[in-house]
């Protein structure tokens, strides 16, 4: 009868470890390297931008005097979270492609 398991035994599944220790590696490596990747998200043509890294942190907000109006106190906040989103939205990408690279499409829960 024949037994399951991987071809050529043990060294089919010493060969899938190195592989899966060396991705696990590489990723590593690619959370670091995206940690210190930054993004900048615009709002209002430029009025307010934001730059943020791959840890979500807010590096800068810039914000240009002519939006400050203080009786409209309001839009200058939409401003801001349109920036922040969009900032965000794009270093999430960033991320999200990078370490698609190293994963080669493959879904793996938890991992993002």
């Amino acid at each position: 009868m024949a037994r399951g398991g991987f071809p050529g035994g043990g060294q089919g599944m010493k060969d899938l470890m190195k592989q899966a220790q060396k991705m696990q590696q590489d990723m590593v490596k690619a959370q670091e390297e995206l940690a210190n990747k930054e993004e900048e998200g615009s709002a209002g043509g430029g009025m307010v931008t934001v730059r943020v890294n791959g840890k979500n942190e807010i590096l800068a907000v810039k914000i240009d005097p002519e939006v400050v109006d203080p009786d409209d106190v309001e839009m200058l906040e939409d401003l801001i979270m349109a920036a922040v989103n969009e900032a965000l939205g794009k270093i999430s990408k960033t991320s999200s492609d990078e370490l698609s690279k190293l994963t080669g499409g493959l879904n793996i829960p938890g991992l993002f």
